[in-house]
């Protein structure tokens, strides 16, 4: 009583400081009080956080329940616990939660008393753990969901104070779902509708023990998902060198290019200080499956020095840090781990997806390993976007590519694009049998050739002696290659247009792979895809060469063989022009993240450093890299759908952006129509949950 009538006291002097006035004592003005400061709690910081968080629009405001107290607090014979129907860490179906004699809810969950587990109630409580234990049977049958409920024990006697649907891991969101189906509860379909994409995307990588404590010293955008623990290399070569001498290295860069492909490839994780979801970091790690952070504008990295500095703290190359690819929180030091879930009611789960699913899921993979796994490991229905300039990184294939590129004339670069043809036949091959009676979509040679060359005069003159060149003419080179927005410049089917030749070898390649494996019997499926048209004369141009190739490959090798020639719509002019298109192309991939970049006029690469504030204001509801912005580049995708069909009804159509593998944007494409998505393989389970979830809400007619 002494100590309580304290606690009093300061309470008393908390609220006159607070609001300048003397703790009310007229009971009704309390009731007042209490019900404003709980609709109050509406607008607070943490409440505003959790509804953009969790996406939630439109509600105008909270509810308030007025209900007499019971007390827990009222002797040895009372008590108050939080229990759930199953365990809501691992789904095992058994009452699982805390309680406290002689105590408030309050006491329970505060996190000040160490609570008892509710198998200990049955010792201390018998007949009231009975009633609680009846009670959360009958509950979880009525709801049938798991039940996360509030019980007190007031000299004797037994109260529920409330049940709500209990939230819970990933792991057991998917065994309940399934054995609450096995016991006759619910559907699966609806089981189907009860496990989030998020979580199924959370089962599939690695995650930090949650019980363990974390202090983060950055944050950034989380690009793919995972939880690592690194050395901190700066550098490809450095990775590299680190991992065969048996380190496990964090690679971190301000961003990354085509030329750090080896260190991100031998790296646990990616930590980036620029970029979006849709940069090269990201879109790299997406398809390795690797954990990556980009956009993480906290850090101010120092090459020369090999350290980087975040808030104040100084990490140094060596230092051991712990990056979070779901949250995009950057720790020191080594955070323990939870690895990869296997369970068996997954694989039922995603049995159960296959079944209903009414739309294709492919993958994009540039090699014949992530096809691969996209296949066995994660069931992919073919390949939506291989991206042919993946192909030519590693030091037996970059070095006739830069060949190619430093060449003066035709000749010449015929000359080294007669070595990259079996290098890319012999890719093509791999990845074709990796899907054997699959379709593959294969788009042709889309980056800037700047991307292919180094950049800084100690790799040029590395570069001058393996190729017996002078290195002033590679920098010269280098520097004639420069272009103000490369991004808006010399590639995609405008660099074909300029050099055929490059076409006209990967055409090559592409058929005489087919061929190849064609008659080893395997069922080879192969789409050619134009990237960036913007006009139908670059399409017919691009095309007629194409198809000009496969035909002579065909009488060559003597193997009929069907193929498709098509294009990615990913220029804003193209959607508008696609019944155009339609008339020659025989499907189209839309490119969602070029096609944001330019609707939106927002570098993908450089929205980091105001996407946060944007956010927050409310300019943008979500990254538009990340979920398609459906009212914007979402109705050029759905007129350059509906324009390209009513040309070409059997004309195929898919996506094949980073959207792809969205939930949201993977539901918008399910309702315009679409035959296909394709995504990063790691999203591909994802993707199908977002595909049956939506077929399920909305079936097509």
């Amino acid at each position: 009583a002494e100590g309580l009538q304290k606690v009093v006291k300061r309470y008393k002097v908390l609220v006159k400081e607070k609001t300048g006035g003397e703790f009310p004592d007229d009971p009704r003005d309390q009731l007042r009080r209490s019900i404003m400061a709980v609709l109050s709690s509406w607008n607070n910081d943490r409440a505003i956080k959790y509804r953009r968080i969790n996406r939630i629009e439109g509600l105008r405001g909270t509810a308030v329940n007025v209900q007499a107290m019971v007390f827990g607090n009222s002797g040895s014979n009372s008590s108050t616990g939080v229990c759930f129907t199953r365990n809501c860490e691992n789904g095992v179906k058994e009452i699982y939660g805390d309680y406290l004699i002689n105590a408030q809810g309050e006491d329970v969950v505060a996190g000040i008393r160490t609570p008892k587990h509710i198998g200990e109630l049955e010792a201390e409580m018998p007949k009231n753990y009975k009633e609680i234990a009846k009670f959360l049977a009958d509950l979880e049958k009525h709801y049938r969901d798991m039940q996360d409920i509030e019980f007190t024990v007031e000299d004797g006697k037994t109260f529920i104070l409330q049940t709500r649907t209990g939230k819970r891991t990933p792991r057991a969101a998917v065994v309940i779902a399934v054995e609450m189906v096995e016991e006759g509860l619910i559907t699966k379909e609806e089981a189907i509708k009860r496990v989030s994409p998020a979580q199924i995307d959370i089962l599939l990588h690695p995650t930090f023990d949650p019980k363990a404590p974390r202090k983060p010293i950055a944050k950034g955008i989380p690009a793919s998902p995972g939880a690592v623990v690194g050395e901190v290399v700066f550098s490809a070569e450095d990775a590299e060198k680190r991992v065969q001498e048996d380190a496990k290295v964090i690679l971190v860069r301000k961003e990354t290019s085509p030329e750090d492909i080896g260190g991100m490839n031998v790296a646990e994780g990616i930590l980036t200080a620029v970029g979006g979801k849709a940069s090269h970091a990201a879109l790299v790690a997406r398809g390795m499956g690797k954990c990556c952070v980009v956009g993480c504008g906290e850090i101010a990295i120092d090459y020369a020095a090999a350290q980087f500095t975040a808030n104040g703290t100084v990490v140094k190359a060596g230092d051991v840090i712990s990056v979070d690819g779901t949250s995009g929180e950057v720790m020191v030091g080594a955070l323990p781990t939870i690895e990869e879930q296997n369970i068996a009611q997954y694989d039922i789960l995603m049995g159960w997806v296959d079944e209903l699913r009414t739309m294709k899921v492919r993958t994009n993979a540039d090699t014949p390993e992530d096809a691969e796994i996209a296949r066995k490991k994660f069931g992919a229905e073919g390949i939506g976007l291989c991206r042919t300039e993946h192909m030519f990184f590693g030091e037996e294939k970059i070095a006739p590519m830069r060949e190619m590129i430093l060449a003066d004339d035709t000749a010449a670069r015929e000359v080294a694009l007669a070595k990259l043809l079996p290098i890319q036949r012999k890719d093509f091959e791999g990845i074709f049998t990796a899907m054997n009676g699959y379709p593959v979509t294969v788009r042709l040679l889309d980056p800037p050739l700047h991307e292919f060359l180094p950049h800084d005069e100690k790799s040029q003159r590395e570069l001058a002696a393996e190729i017996g060149m002078d290195a002033k003419a590679i920098a010269d080179k280098v520097a004639s290659l420069h272009e103000m927005n490369p991004m808006l410049g010399h590639r995609g089917c405008r660099l074909g247009i300029t050099y055929p030749e490059i076409i006209r070898m990967q055409a090559r390649a592409i058929m005489e792979a087919a061929c190849n494996v064609k008659a080893k019997g395997v069922d080879v499926l192969p789409e050619i895809m134009v990237p960036l048209i913007g006009t139908l004369a670059e399409f017919s141009i691009t095309r007629a060469i194409i198809v000009d190739v496969c035909t002579k490959v065909i009488e060559e090798k003597k193997q009929p063989l069907d193929y498709l020639v098509g294009t990615m719509i990913e220029i804003p002019r193209a959607a508008l022009i696609a019944d155009q298109i339609a008339k020659e192309a025989q499907f189209f991939s839309f490119g969602t993240n070029d096609m944001t970049q330019m609707t939106f006029g927002y570098s993908r690469d450089d929205i980091g450093s105001f996407l946060p504030h944007y956010v927050a204001e409310g300019i943008l509801k979500v990254d538009p890299f990340q979920t398609l912005d459906v009212d914007g580049v979402g109705q050029l995708v759905r007129m350059g759908t509906e324009r390209g069909r009513g040309v070409r009804s059997d004309l195929k159509i898919g996506i094949c952006g980073e959207h792809g593998g969205d939930p949201d944007s993977v539901k918008f494409c399910y309702s315009i129509g679409m035959d296909y998505v394709s995504c990063s393989p790691y999203r591909v389970p994802v993707a199908k949950l977002a595909v049956t979830q939506a077929a399920l809400e909305s079936p097509r007619g």
